[in-house]
């Protein structure tokens, strides 16, 4: 007898009737049952935290034109992150005691002067209270103290950032006034150096004007000298041109009587001509010898008329003359009438000259003073525009983009960036390694409250022991096969979770059943009802140790050698990577493992055969049986 003829006799007692059909049937189903329900039930809880109740009571007053209170009620009240309620200090109390909410958070009076306190250096600490009960759910207790530390950290920020964001635009603030005073001193250093050049020139026109203005004083000093006598021969030259101008009228009016008597008779001369003329042609003298007569007399007087065009000429040069000595008379007269204030003028010229020269020489030191405090007066100035100058470039002035992105970085200088490997996606999704696993050990468990582990007939028969074991294992494996294939239906298709890798996972979950359903096998074939206990013992050792919720390494201590030697653990640290990602090296271990457990489960099995070949009195009549 075979042991696939073994597994074929003990799989069709089972199905004999309609009741044991239905009996395998509900063996099958019940890993799906276990780990699908409890999936679904678990498959994205914070999903749905939007319909947990939760209450804020905002009992903040204010401070500074700004209730930071209402605008945090406000953003937690939007977000829709949980069933929030805003509710008076008294209802969220009563209604955290009563279940009606979760949890509540309270802001207190005080909140918004307390974070705006640092601004008036009186620095406080603003406090927000947080309200559980544990009665509710403890869970609901964890996720509240990290929902109040998410809206501490969120405020943190926002005032933080608001602060840093005050603080720069001081920064901005002195920038702008510290470049208004370099641009001053820039003024200041061009304008230093403009009045240094024109202080400059103004020393070397002060030594020019001392030089001239001394040797201006020298000469009206001699000019003044030298004119001392000059109103005495301005009088004398003014007597002179007067007596000149008498004598000059007098030989012009003695000129005047001459040219009237030549013009007298030239006029005379004329009328004889003419009388001469007449008389011929009264006579009868030709018109032509009138005219030979006429030009002889002509001829005549020619002498006579040219003396008087010299007598005429010389008496209008007597005239101009005569009046050419009155002006110069005049003339000298006002010389002379004028000297005395010119002389004077000199001399007081001379006098301001010389006191011209003593101040252009005190300028001239002046200046040469002032040059020096302007050329110190420039350098200063230089070095105050250089330093402001300079200052600036060490002081911020972020535009407001950079401003604020500084500011918020000020206030959250750390941020996460998550780069996982393999993301589960949800909290079932998470946990579903630990329960497969879980509902596969539980699934061979139940398997052989219907299953004999051993063939009597076939131990009878004197079949080996080894085709007894592993037949009435087989029976156990294909219903196993069976169950994790609907297990991973369900799972897929009805809960959502996505699977990586499919096809290695199903084929390590199958690894896995064969596994458990040899150890469990190996259990009742050995011990038989005691093995029913030990399995349940083996099932509650694994759920401890396997790391399936929190990591393994979070274990006590003294629960390390269960996590390493017991097989579930593999199987979830194997049923992660072939769910998330993929096979690793850390799989083939897991692999090993589980062929290690089933090889050890197998040669059990075998060994509780060839003891069941042996009849006893114990085995007749046991003691405790189920």
């Amino acid at each position: 007898m075979t042991s696939f003829r073994i597994a074929a006799n003990e799989l069709r007692r089972l199905t004999a009737g309609k009741l044991p059909k239905l009996a395998v049937a509900a063996l099958v189903l019940v890993p799906l049952l276990y780990a699908s329900f409890y999936l679904y039930a678990n498959y994205d809880p914070y999903g749905r935290l939007s319909k947990l109740p939760a209450a804020i009571v905002n009992e903040d007053t204010g401070a500074q034109d700004r209730n930071v209170g209402r605008e945090v009620t406000g953003e937690v009240v939007k977000s829709g992150t949980f069933g929030w309620h805003e509710a008076s200090a008294g209802e969220a109390q009563q209604g955290v005691r009563d279940g009606k909410y979760s949890f509540a958070i309270t802001i207190p009076k005080d909140f918004s002067s307390a974070l705006l306190s640092s601004g008036n250096f009186t620095p406080e600490q603003a406090t927000i209270r947080l309200t559980t009960n544990d009665a509710n759910n403890y869970l609901s207790h964890t996720i509240a103290n990290q929902v109040a530390e998410q809206i501490r950290t969120t405020i943190a920020e926002k005032v933080g950032a608001e602060a840093a964001n005050r603080f720069l635009i001081g920064f901005s603030t002195i920038y702008g006034k510290t470049q208004e005073a370099a641009n001053g001193a820039t003024q200041l250093a061009d304008g230093a150096n403009r009045l240094r050049d024109g202080q400059q020139q103004l020393a070397d026109g002060a030594s020019q004007l001392a030089t001239g203005s001394t040797q201006l004083s020298a000469g009206l000093n001699t000019l003044r000298s030298s004119t001392a006598s000059l109103p005495d021969k301005t009088r004398q030259l003014a007597d002179g041109a007067a007596q000149v101008s008498a004598g000059n009228a007098q030989v012009a009016a003695v000129g005047q009587t001459l040219a009237s008597g030549s013009s007298d008779l030239q006029q005379q001369l004329n009328d004889a001509d003419n009388q001469v003329a007449q008389r011929l042609r009264a006579t009868g003298v030709p018109e032509a010898q009138v005219q030979q007569v006429l030009s002889v007399l002509r001829d005549l007087r020619s002498p006579v008329d040219q003396a008087n065009a010299k007598v005429q000429n010389a008496a209008s040069q007597l005239n101009r003359l005569a009046d050419g000595s009155r002006q110069v008379a005049a003339g000298a007269a006002a010389l002379a009438d004028a000297t005395p204030q010119l002389t004077s003028g000199i001399g007081q010229a001379a006098d301001g000259a010389n006191a011209l020269s003593s101040g252009a020489a005190k300028l001239n030191d002046g200046e040469k003073t002032a040059l020096d405090g302007t050329n110190q007066l420039a350098t200063g100035a230089g070095q105050l525009r250089d330093g402001l100058n300079e200052g600036l470039k060490q002081i911020p002035n972020p535009n407001d983009p950079t401003r604020t992105a500084t500011a918020d970085t000020i206030a959250d200088p750390v941020t996460v960036d998550s780069a996982g490997v393999a993301s589960a996606g949800t909290y079932g999704a998470g946990l579903a390694p630990f329960f497969i696993s879980l509902a596969t050990w539980i699934g061979a468990f139940v398997l052989f409250l219907l299953l004999r582990p051993l063939s009597a007939r076939a131990l009878a028969a004197g079949v080996s022991p080894l085709r007894v074991a592993i037949g009435g294992w087989l029976a156990s494996a294909v219903l196993g096969i069976a169950q994790v294939l609907v297990l991973f239906g369900a799972v897929t298709w009805l809960v959502g979770i996505h699977v990586a890798h499919p096809l290695g996972a199903i084929g390590f979950a199958v690894l896995a059943s064969l596994t458990f359903t040899a150890i469990v096998h190996a259990l009742n074939a050995m011990f038989g009802a005691v093995g029913k206990f030990l399995g349940l013992v083996l099932l509650v050792l694994q759920l401890v140790s396997a790391g399936g919720t929190f990591p393994w390494q979070t274990l006590p201590d003294a629960l390390y050698p269960l996590h390493l030697v017991l097989p579930m653990g593999y199987v979830v640290d194997g049923l992660r990577h072939l769910l998330y990602t993929g096979a690793s090296l850390e799989s083939l271990l897991d692999i090993g493992v589980l062929c290690g457990w089933l090889v050890a489960a197998v040669m059990v099995s075998t060994l509780a055969a060839r003891k069941q070949r042996v009849w006893t009195v114990s085995k007749l009549h046991p003691e405790l049986s189920l």
